[in-house]
C-alpha cells in the first residue's frame, strides 16, 4: 500500500513561488513515473508534471512548461514542485500520484493519490 502525503500549498499572489512536496511511503518507486495532478473548483482534474523515479526525466503540461519544475529526492522518497510566476489560473488543490502513465489522450493517473494540498494565486 502506498502512502503520499502532501505539503507546502497556501496562499501567494500573482508573481510568487511556491514549493509542493510529496513524501510517499510504501514501497520502492524506482521503476515508476509518478506525477503531479491538479483540480480547481468546478473543473476536471488535469495533468500538471511528471518525472520518472529512476532517470528523473520530466514532462510538463504546456499551461505550467517553463514556470514549474518537477524533481525528485530518491533517498527521501520525495517528489518536488517548484512553482514560479505563479498565475491566479493557478488556482487550485494539488494532488500526487503514484504512477502516471501515458495514454492515447495524454498523461493518467493509474496509482495512490495524496490528500491534496490547496494553492490559492491571488491577482
Amino acid at each position: 500500500q502506498v502512502q503520499l502525503v502532501e505539503s507546502g500549498g497556501g496562499l501567494v499572489q500573482a508573481g510568487g513561488s511556491l514549493r509542493l512536496s510529496c513524501a510517499a511511503s510504501g514501497r520502492t518507486f524506482s521503476s515508476y513515473v509518478m506525477g503531479w495532478f491538479r483540480q480547481a473548483p468546478g473543473k476536471e482534474r488535469e495533468f500538471v508534471a511528471a518525472i520518472t523515479w529512476r532517470a528523473g526525466s520530466e514532462y510538463y503540461s504546456n499551461s505550467v512548461q517553463g514556470r514549474f519544475t518537477i524533481s525528485r529526492d530518491n533517498a527521501k522518497n520525495t517528489m518536488y514542485l517548484q512553482m514560479n510566476s505563479l498565475k491566479p489560473e493557478d488556482t487550485a488543490v494539488y494532488y500526487c500520484n503514484s504512477d502516471v502513465r501515458y495514454t492515447g489522450t495524454g498523461a493518467a493517473p493509474f496509482g495512490s493519490w495524496g490528500q491534496g494540498t490547496q494553492v490559492t494565486v491571488s491577482s
